[in-house]
């Protein structure tokens, strides 16, 4: 499967789009919309730059999603899961009890799983308390949006 224009939006929402180098919460360079590979301290990029790193990085965390997930999911439950592993990386997710309850096909329990990832640097964040439950109303087929 691949991403919907509708995760790509709830990604964009949630990243912003910076298009300089800078510092995540967790301190990690990032540029773009959350882009972080082969960032350095005094990188530049256009918008356009943006939007084709976010395109390109796509492949890796929608394959991600289509390797370790085992059972079906409908394009809101993958457009969910995409942007989940994009924020978080695939270490968390193959470790996650989130990945081995959708695995078992616990489709009800996932959103809640969704929203235990809220925390950097071992602090509760309210953007991620946020982007957490706009994912987890996505996975849902609800609209994300007010959040």
């Amino acid at each position: 499967m691949k991403i919907s224009d509708e995760g790509l939006s709830l990604i964009k929402h949630f990243e912003g789009c910076e298009l300089k180098a800078y510092r995540c919460a967790a301190n990690v360079l990032t540029i773009g919309y959350g882009s972080t590979k082969g960032v350095t301290e005094d990188m530049e990029i256009t918008q356009e730059g943006a939007e084709e790193l976010l395109q390109e990085e796509m492949h890796e965390y929608e394959g991600y999603i289509n390797d370790m997930v085992k059972v079906p999911l409908e394009q809101h439950q993958f457009d969910a899961m995409v942007s989940w592993v994009f924020n978080l990386g695939s270490g968390n997710l193959g470790s996650s009890t989130l990945l081995k309850k959708l695995n078992n096909s616990e489709y009800d329990e996932v959103p809640e799983q969704i929203k235990r990832w809220n925390k950097a640097g071992g602090k509760v964040l309210e953007g991620l308390v946020r982007r957490r439950e706009a994912e987890a109303l996505l996975f849902s087929g609800k609209s994300w949006n007010e959040v």
